[in-house]
């Protein structure tokens, strides 16, 4: 059986979807970014409280069809830009085809319509997010940061840290600097 699950986003999250399922003895149980499978199928009272527990972590079973392509463009997202060390050749949009076996046109719509921004803003915010975590927790310098994340250039993500967050890169880390020292 597989679950949608929406709001999955971390390390973290799996291992509550991992526990909470294994409360329920199922067997080889696998869980990646926005989805659980494993072998046994589950009663829908077992789903709901499952659904329920999950709820308590701000996590939850999705059943729309719609959601869950949302919910995999998210994932697609999310891997990309915190957990590969892939260099995008090709274009987000075909990379995201690949990936999702789906018309590009078809998904950028239905994404654009349900969460009121596009593929590409989705896509550069979570750049921004991980370029944010790194200078604070990574202590990487900007130089570093735009080649693990893949930036045609040091400038390039200046320009996008400083559109996306209306500081400069290295304005923002000096200020978590003096707020970390309080």
């Amino acid at each position: 059986m597989i679950l949608y699950i929406r709001n999955m986003v971390c390390i973290r999250c799996k291992m509550i979807v991992r526990d909470e399922l294994e409360k329920f003895n199922l067997t080889n149980i696998t869980v990646s970014m926005g989805k659980a499978e494993f072998m046994e199928d589950l009663s829908s009272s077992e789903l709901s409280l499952i659904n329920s527990n999950l709820i308590k972590w701000g996590l939850e079973i999705i059943e729309d069809k719609n959601y869950k392509i949302i919910k995999d463009i998210k994932a697609v997202i999310t891997e990309l830009v915190h957990f590969s060390n892939e260099n995008l050749n090709v274009k987000l949009s075909a990379y995201i085809s690949e990936k999702l076996k789906c018309s590009y046109p078809t998904v950028s719509k239905l994404f654009s319509e349900m969460e009121g921004t596009t593929i590409e803003k989705y896509y550069l915010q979570q750049r921004i997010e991980q370029v944010k975590e790194l200078l604070v927790y990574k202590k990487l310098s900007l130089t570093e940061i735009s080649f693990r994340l893949n930036y045609s250039s040091l400038s390039h993500l200046s320009s996008q840290f400083k559109n996306t967050t209306g500081l400069n890169a290295s304005h923002f880390k000096d200020i978590r600097k003096k707020r970390d020292s309080v």
